[in-house]
Order: structure tokens, then sequence, then C-alpha cells
């Protein structure tokens, strides 16, 4: 589909602006709350196959991470508009393109969601259900599931003060394994290299597709600038400030997790909760075990406080322009979509019951993380190329330097998006079913979209302008 020539005027969805607004602390700790859940929590346990190489892909994934930073601090300086990447492939691409990415999008953040409550109990049934019964296992992930979604629907102040409160309490066990845990770090535990009998390439890909779930949540800011002060410039602050921070205890402390314990320690299920297990051996005791897992349990409802928000603002904004059904766009008396935190949660609780479904935690979690991240590649690459092309248009009006720097943070980014598509599949897996799982799931998700699609395109407003260069 060709560019939107730029010869209307911008149709940005009028939001009726809510009673509270988050200000630039609140959109920092939105950013890196919804990046920190329980996915680094969990990556030792799912790295395990891969071994120490995993270290290398956390690297790549975190210079990824980075660079998507940058493409949405830039996006959202010239278009502050609630839905973040759904807008931004909108106003580039048209209509057809914004809606592919406004349902992609919304499949990543309700299957995220699931993924995140399947990582939590990992941490929760190192207090309760150590035996794993499945049954429960769903019970509490639901239970996960909802008490977030009833703190969303209470309002933007309740959501914010409890974003802030749980984000300062999840940096606690990372901050302490990426300075105290270095200490304990034993050279010997980074060999073998690469446990998994796979190539270097391979390998790293591999891992590096899982670790890049861990930095799903760059965006959110950009997705929820109607819900941000002055978004203009609180969003790219937030944005960059967020992920930068998130990628430095995130290197550091997998650094320490895999120097504590070896990589036929972590892949033990008892194992699963791996902070919980490496402040065990660095104190001789399970009390320091039980206070690291008990600070993740609070910093996975955090995440999933966040990201139930973010399940809410893409299908709110994507209603506004007459992409999504009406009922979307409908907000409770305290100013929340309502709608799209009701339908999202029950979604994502549908997911949770199905993957469980005659297969182990580990499998669950991995192949729902692989299904987000096929999910968020899409609406990540549209925007690093709307980002290149609207950059070289307006070229003339900046330095070549940040041209340069703008046009080769896309690139990586488009870049890192379809390799993270390639290499989504659970590849230890012999059963077909297993190994194409999250492409299986993607694509049922994406079919269920396309009467969506049909229903609205009479109902579907004129795409923005491209606003200049800010």
């Amino acid at each position: 589909m060709s560019v939107t020539a730029n010869h209307r005027r911008p149709t940005v969805s009028a939001t009726p602006v809510p009673a509270e607004k988050m200000g630039p602390w609140q959109a920092t700790a939105l950013v890196v709350g919804s990046i920190v859940g329980v996915g680094i929590f969990s990556l030792p346990y799912s790295l395990a196959s891969y071994g120490p190489i995993s270290l290398v892909a956390m690297a790549i994934a975190g210079v990824g991470a980075v660079a998507l930073a940058m493409v949405f601090s830039g996006l959202s300086r010239r278009l502050p508009a609630s839905g973040g990447p759904y807008a931004y492939a909108r106003t580039a691409f048209g209509n057809t393109w914004g809606f592919a990415n406004a349902w992609s999008y919304w499949i990543t953040a309700w299957a995220g969601n699931a993924a995140i409550a399947v990582g939590w109990v990992y941490y929760v049934e190192h207090f309760v259900n150590k035996g794993g019964d499945t049954a429960w296992s769903i019970a509490i992930v639901l239970a996960g599931l909802w008490i977030p979604a009833a703190v969303n629907l209470s309002g933007v102040r309740n959501l914010s003060a409890f974003q802030v409160v749980t984000t300062i309490f999840k940096f606690v066990p990372l901050v302490f394994m990426a300075t105290v845990g270095l200490f304990f770090v034993s050279t010997a535990n980074f060999t073998p290299w690469n446990t998994s009998g796979d190539t270097t390439g391979s390998a790293l890909g591999g891992a590096a597709a899982i670790c890049l779930f861990s930095f799903l949540g760059v965006e959110v800011a950009a997705v929820a600038a109607s819900k941000v002060r002055d978004p203009e410039h609180n969003v790219p602050r937030a944005t960059l400030a967020g992920t930068l921070a998130s990628a430095a205890v995130y290197m550091l402390s997998l650094v320490a997790v895999f120097g504590i314990l070896p990589a036929t320690a972590l892949a033990q299920d008892s194992n699963k909760a791996s902070y919980a297990s490496a402040a065990d051996d660095i104190f001789g005791g399970a009390w320091s075990g039980n206070l690291v897992a008990a600070l993740v349990i609070i910093s996975g409802i955090g995440a999933l406080n966040g990201w139930t928000m973010i399940c809410a603002e893409m299908p709110f904004a994507a209603a506004k322009d007459g992409l999504f059904p009406k009922v979307f766009a409908h907000e409770s008396s305290r100013g929340m979509p309502s709608v799209g935190i009701i339908a999202s949660t029950a979604l994502a609780s549908i997911a949770v019951v199905i993957s469980y479904w005659g297969t182990s935690g580990a499998t669950v979690f991995t192949t729902l993380v692989l299904m987000t991240g096929i999910t968020a590649a899409v609406p990540y690459a549209f925007s690093a190329l709307a980002q290149l092309i609207w950059r070289f248009r307006d070229g003339h009006v900046t330095s070549s330097a940040l041209l340069v720097r703008d046009a080769f943070a896309a690139v990586v980014a488009f870049a890192l998006s379809i390799a993270f598509i390639y290499y989504s599949r659970t590849t230890w897996e012999t059963e077909w079913y297993v190994y194409w799982g999250p492409f299986l799931m993607t694509g049922g998700a994406f079919v269920l979209g396309v009467p969506v699609f049909l229903a609205q395109r009479k109902h579907m407003t004129e795409p923005a302008d491209v606003p200049p260069y800010a």
C-alpha cells in the first residue's frame, strides 16, 4: 500500500481528558514497570537449555531494545497520539496496515499478560502449590490477571500509584543481584558456553528471541500518550530513561545468576524461581530466596497492572478512528476504557487455559513468550519503517548527524524485528505442533481479526497527515 499523501489534516483521536494524568516520573515508572515484569526473573530457567551463551543474546537484545526506544522516542515527539505503534503505522501506510498493526499489538498485549502471569506463578509457587498441580496453577494465574484488571478499572490515580510503588519494589532484587550477586560469581559456571547442541548462530538467535520478550514495553508510554501530561516531552524521556535503566540491571543481574548457578541447575524445575534460588545460594538459607520471591511477586503484579492498561489503550485508540468496534471506545465513569480491560483480560485467561492443556509450565511460558514476540515484531517493524521514510523525507530540516542517528536506530530496530519473528520457534521440541506452536497460535489470533476488519471498513476515518519533524 502506498504511503499516505500529505494533503489531509490530522484526525488524531479526540480522547476525553481524564481527571488525572501521569507526570514524567509516573510515565517512566510505567515504562520500567511494564518492561521489568517477571520476564527477566523467569529467563534463566527458560534460557538454561542454551547455556551461558544467553548472556551474549541478552546483550544483543539490549542493543535492539535501545534502538527501539530511540525509534519510539522520535516518533512520539512527532505524533504524540494515543495508540503509539498503531498510530504511526496508520498515518504512514493507511487504514489497512493500521488495522493489522493495531490487531497485532493487541494480541501482543493480552498474550503478553498471559505469559507474564504464567512466569509470575513460578514465584508464587515458591510458597504455595509447590507440587505444581495444574488446576491450582491455572487458578493462581487467573487471579494474577484479574486483580490488576480491578486496579485499572478503579481509575488512573490508583493505577499510577500502584505502578510507582511496585516499580520501586521490583528493582530491589535486580539491583541486589546486579551488585552484590556479582561478588559470588564462579567463572567455572560459564562453561560449557553453548549447551543447546545447535550452532552458535542458531543458539544466539533462539536465546535472543526469548530475551527480547523481557524488553517488551519500551513503547508503552507512546501507546498511553493520551494518559500522559505533556506527551511531546514526557513520553520520549520516559521511553529512553526506562529502557536504559532496565537494560543495565538486566545484563548485570543475568551475569550474576548464570555465574552463581550452573546451567544444569538452572534447568531444574526446583529452580524455576531462578533469582530466589541464586539468593539462597549466596546466603545459604531459605529466608533470602523467600524475600526475593516475594519481591518478584510484587513486580509481576506491577507489570500486569501496566500491561492491562495497554491492553485497553490500543483498541480504545483504534475504536476512536473506526478501526475497532465502537464498544471499545466506551469509557467508564472513572475515565477508563473498561470494555478493553475486561475483554483483554478474558482473552488472556482463555490463552492460559488452552496453553496449559497437556503441556508443562515451562513450555506454556515459552510458547506464549514467542507468540507475543511475533505479534510485537510486526508493529515494531512498521514503526521503524515509518521513522525511516519520514526522516529521509524531512532530512533537509535537520543536521546530517541527527538523520544518520535516527536512520541507524530504525534500521537496527527493523532488522531485530525480522530476526525476532524468524527465531520465534520452540526449537528444542520434536513435535511439530509444539515446534510451530507460537506461529499456530499467532495465525489463529490473526484469523479472528479478519471478520472484524471487514465489518469495520465502512466506519474507518481518514488517516492523519504526517506531522512535521519535532
